[in-house]
């Protein structure tokens, strides 16, 4: 009979300690309803958005309700532009055009560079008029 060793539980712990929050990866599903100039305004938004702070680090999924109804109604999307965040959790929703930048960002759980404050920067300076 083998036996086996107890697994070493601190090294676990120390090992989650040290993956980053940041190295998830974003599952991002976009529900859009044809291509209109609103699902249109959406997709670009979004991809600026994951392109501009997940570089790398996202897997963006359109998805057209009028092609594929029964995803649609799997995850109860009753407006459209939606994006789901599936991943990290919580699962969160954003509905409409995805324009407002900073509230995608905080609810994404992310920060714009320029906006944080933790590296003692400080806010960007404001151009003069």
């Amino acid at each position: 009979m083998k036996h086996t060793p107890p697994e070493n539980t601190t090294a676990a712990f120390e090992r989650a300690l040290t993956h980053q929050p940041e190295a998830h990866t974003y599952i991002l599903r976009l529900y859009i309803a044809g291509m209109t100039s609103r699902s249109t305004a959406a997709i670009e938004n979004i991809q600026s958005i994951c392109e501009q702070n997940l570089r790398g680090r996202y897997e963006l999924q359109i998805i057209d309700v009028y092609q594929q109804p029964t995803l649609a109604r799997g995850e109860q999307i009753i407006a459209a532009p939606t994006l789901i965040k599936q991943l990290p959790l919580p699962l969160r929703r954003f509905i409409g055009d995805l324009s407002h930048t900073d509230k995608i960002l905080v609810g994404l759980d992310l920060r714009p560079k320029e906006e944080d404050h933790r590296s003692g920067q400080g806010p960007p300076a404001k151009p003069e008029a």
